[in-house]
């Protein structure tokens, strides 16, 4: 287990390495060096097109270090990145500033990565309603858009993007093939080492501040319980409080997750009430200043063993 975790590590520093090379350009606007100009919506597709572009591509994102990324609203600036960029990669449904800009500026160089994640409708709550009041009946059920947080779901979201950056610019495609070949191994020594890690664990259940973890809980056997649904930082209601207590009390769980990101106040308050610990689960859906050096197989990296820490994984 512990050797696998340190390949993890390693992996990280490595394509954290190559990632760099690839950051020389920031603007999407292009510079004239003839590289391929890409905007990606958020962190987890930023990662991937730094990654696997390397020098080939000049990378922005439009979602800021320390920004919530479903609080997006974008700038005239950012609205003309996008509508000069030869590619930008987002997630349908997820941030709706983007995908209007998307539609109305970018059509042609747009690149939604939903049907490459197979989303599913996970039962996470992701409607917005009124404080104590039960979600409105919809005709059709949210999928869920946290794909990265289950490897298996973001490596096909990789190997969808290598070969869309192949298809827009060949003549770098064996670049493009070499890097998303290294990440995909990390990734894939990520998934083993989630599978060993949280094999032998006490409890199989755990709380988080916002249930962003359905898939990671799906694919390695747990149960994720989550304060609030879709809105990190929504206000849960008094009955959704006096539920997730009542569960901390009967299977004895020991941490309550909060993520960076959102303020820790709920998750405290919580855990103040009923004598257990917090700490951070990450969702990854940004990074901030905190957490600035760090990628996202370190951040899964070390989910991992706050996941083990609480659950008392052997």
């Amino acid at each position: 287990m512990k050797s696998g975790l340190r390949a993890v590590l390693a992996g990280a520093t490595a394509l954290a390495a190559v990632t760099l090379a690839g950051c020389g350009g920031s603007s999407a606007n292009g510079t004239g060096d003839g590289k391929l100009d890409v905007v990606a919506s958020f962190y987890p597709l930023e990662y991937i097109a730094r990654t696997v572009g390397g020098d080939a591509v000049n990378v922005s994102t439009l979602t800021a270090p320390g920004v919530e990324p479903h609080d997006l609203e974008l700038t005239p600036k950012q609205v003309g990145e996008i509508a000069s960029a030869k590619l930008v990669v987002f997630e349908k449904d997820l941030q709706p500033a983007v995908d209007e800009a998307v539609d109305q500026n970018a059509k042609d160089a747009g690149f939604d990565i939903a049907p490459a994640a197979q989303l599913e409708d996970t039962g996470a709550d992701f409607e917005e309603h009124e404080d104590g009041a039960a979600p409105a009946a919809h005709k059709d059920k949210a999928l869920d858009p946290h794909f990265w947080l289950d490897p298996v779901r973001y490596a096909a979201v990789v190997k969808a993007v290598e070969d869309k950056l192949v298809s827009v610019d060949s003549a770098n495609a064996a670049g493009y093939h070499e890097r998303a070949k290294a990440l995909l191994d990390h990734i894939g020594t990520l998934d083993t080492a989630y599978k060993t890690g949280l094999a032998n664990c006490k409890l199989k259940t755990f709380v988080t501040s916002h249930e962003a973890f359905a898939y990671l809980a799906k694919r390695y056997g747990l149960t994720m319980v989550g304060i609030a649904g879709f809105t990190p930082d929504a206000e849960p209601a008094p009955a959704r409080i006096k539920e997730v207590q009542d569960i901390v009390k009967a299977q004895h769980v020991t941490t309550i997750f909060y993520e960076e990101l959102v303020s820790p106040k709920v998750a405290e308050t919580i855990a103040k009430d009923v004598g257990v610990q917090t700490a951070v689960l990450s969702p990854i859906e940004g990074l901030s200043d905190a957490n600035s050096q760090e990628t996202y197989l370190s951040l899964m990296q070390t989910n991992l063993q706050e996941l083990r820490k609480a659950n008392g994984c052997s």
